[in-house]
Order: structure tokens, then sequence, then C-alpha cells
């Protein structure tokens, strides 16, 4: 692009889907085994068999959904008798939504929204699978939710028990969890059915994620754009939140910013204004979607500072009359969407305490936290 600006009608973004979430990249760097774990998995598939349950277990961001995607996308080439469905269990919490969103990749429309009870929706994607004889494989990804919410035994139950009361059903589930200090303990009866193969995602190392933002930049950006000292500062950024969409992001926001600036490359000041912005975009984002008691948690603790779980509690219970497996429960959750840490610190005689502090300023937690009872 000749010039030092920018005209009207140019851009600095080649391809600008290469910067969205859910974009499947072409070439899926550094995950070879967890990969090849996952194809290895759902291979029985290719012979009419049911495939291995598996668990892709790792921090948010480390590549577990892209490569259950990668996955899924081999199995559309080679396996036509296999129909796979990815669900968010983030946006669709329960067994009703979850097997909802199954019968309208199966069926091609949504069932009514009332009037149609759970067994009649599993009726007809049983029937269907039997009928066309498809293979069913469900990612259930972000399954920490249904943990969060008490419908994980039931859904996986309803899933993985199909074939007793729907002869010839082939259903196995993919779970993904972004929860990795998670002790998940399934019902009895769940977990005599439901053993999957675990398959580790740690978090990116510095270097692998400063070749992947390169690898993006140079597919989405035309040349010359970003130079390589601004992609080790995005690099960095990416390493200290510990998610590799967090680096994504930023190339996209510094992109944006350095068109408005009607510049024709980005600079650091762009990545660090960007930072700035999405980050707190991202935790009004994120705080927009909690209950009630879980912003009560985060409002206490921004008024607080550091605390220990039992000092939170009392208030917290004061506050909305909850009880501690409750306040536990939504500790854990919040523990996950990586809006606070926990420690456990020795307390002398007493045993262990576990203190509490959030991750992002108290006075912005507190002007993204709506007003909540008694607060």
């Amino acid at each position: 692009m000749p010039g030092k600006t920018l005209m009207w009608d140019q851009t600095l973004f080649r391809r600008g889907e290469i910067f969205e979430f859910d974009h499947v990249p072409e070439h899926f760097a550094h995950r070879d085994s967890q990969l090849q774990s996952l194809l290895f998995g759902v291979r029985p598939a290719m012979q009419g068999m049911r495939p291995i349950d598996l668990m892709c277990v790792g921090p948010p961001g480390t590549g577990k959904t892209t490569a259950v995607k990668k996955a899924f996308e081999e199995l559309g080439e080679h396996a036509p008798g296999v129909i796979t469905v990815h669900v968010n269990c983030q946006a669709n919490p329960t067994r009703y939504t979850i097997f909802s969103s199954i019968f309208h990749k199966l069926i091609g429309h949504a069932p009514p929204s009332s009037g149609v009870s759970f067994r009649k929706i599993l009726d007809e994607i049983a029937r269907y699978l039997i009928q066309n004889e498809k293979i069913l494989i469900v990612a259930l990804d972000d399954i920490n939710y249904l943990f969060y919410e008490k419908e994980v035994d039931n859904v996986l139950y309803s899933l993985l028990r199909a074939h007793e009361t729907h002869p010839g059903t082939k259903i196995s589930v993919i779970a993904i969890l972004s929860d990795d200090r998670m002790n998940y303990v399934f019902d009895p009866k769940v977990g005599s059915i439901f053993l999957p193969e675990e398959i580790l995602f740690p978090v990116y190392a510095w270097d692998e994620l400063k070749s992947i933002l390169r690898d993006r930049a140079k597919l989405g950006f035309y040349d010359r754009v970003i130079s390589d000292d601004v992609i080790d500062v995005i690099a960095d950024y990416t390493s200290d939140a510990g998610d590799l969409r967090v680096g994504i992001d930023l190339l996209k926001r510094s992109g944006l910013g350095a068109e408005q600036r009607a510049s024709m490359t980005i600079l650091v000041d762009d990545v660090h204004f960007a930072y700035r912005k999405s980050r707190m975009l991202h935790l009004s984002r994120i705080i927009s979607s909690l209950s009630d008691g879980e912003r009560a948690i985060l409002a206490i603790l921004a008024k607080k500072g550091a605390a220990t779980a039992g000092d939170v509690y009392v208030v917290f219970h004061e506050l909305m009359g909850l009880g501690y497996t409750r306040f536990h429960t939504m500790l854990n959750k919040l523990v996950s969407l990586r809006l606070i840490d926990t420690d456990f610190q020795t307390a002398g005689m007493h045993g262990r305490s576990r203190t509490i502090k959030l991750r992002y300023g108290a006075d912005d937690v507190l002007s993204a936290v709506q007003p909540t009872p008694g607060t």
C-alpha cells in the first residue's frame, strides 16, 4: 500500500476472519499429540463402532476446542456414517437445551419451544440415528458449567444410556473441561459408564505463543503491517493471561487501532491501548453473565481486598442467606473464569486457610458489578 497513511478504502487486514475465535486454522501447531489422541479415540466410528469417550482437560485458550473441531473435520471427510455435534455448555447449561441442540443438528430445526417433553426429544434423536444408521459424537464444551448447575450427571446418563432404552443407538461423548483445578466426581450410575480417556492440554510456552501469533499475523495482515518486536509484546500479554485467545484478540484490536490512526503499521502503543480496553470489556462481559451470589462475592472481595474464604463467607451468608456448599461452588466457578485466585496457607494448629484475591483491580470490579442485595 503506497504512502504513509491509509486512505479511507484501505485496510491492514488481508483476511480478517483469521482473528475470530471460532476460526479453525489449517495448520494447528503445537498440539500434535493431543490431536492424534483425539483421532485415535474417534477412530472406531469409522468401522461402525461406538467411539471411546474422551475428556480434554486444560485451562482456557489452550487449544481444546480447536483440536476437537479439527478431529470433527477429519470425521466429516472420511466417516459419512458419523454425525458430530458441538455444544457450548455455557450457553446451554441444562439437559433440555443440550438435547435441543442435538435435535436441531440432526433433524434440521429446533423442537417446539413448549409442550414437548425431554423424553420425546430423546426418542426423536434415537429414531433418527437408528433409521439412518448413524453414530453420534457429542462434544460438551465447557462441561464445567454443567457441574456448576448440577446437570452433568443427568446429561451424561441420558446420552450414554440411550442404547438401553433405544437398542441400536450409538452415542459417545467428548467432554471439554476448562477448569483444570476441578476435582470432578460423578454420580455412581454415571461413573460406571463414563470412563473417559483424559487428554491434557497444558498452557502454551512463550515461544509457542509467539509462533502461533506470528503465523496468524502473517495470514491475517498484509506484509510489513506488524513487526516481530510488536508481536513479542502481544506474546508477553498473552503469556501473562495464559490464554491464546487474548493474543488473537489483541492482534485484531491492535490492527483496528492502527487503522483508526490511519496508519499502515501497528505500534506497541496500539497493543497497550488495545489490551487495556479488551481487558475491561472482557471483565464486564463475564460479570454480566454471573448470578447475584457470584457478583456479591466479587463485590465483597473488592471492598475487603485479599481475605480468607471463611471471612468472605460470613459476609456472603449475611447478604445472600445461602449455605457454604453453594458458596464453595460459586468460588470454584469464579476461579475457573479467572476472576479470582485462591491459595492455601498454613494457619497454625487450625490447619489450612484458603485465601482469596481478585485478579482485577477493585475499582474495575466494583464498576462492572451490578448492585446486589445489601451491597
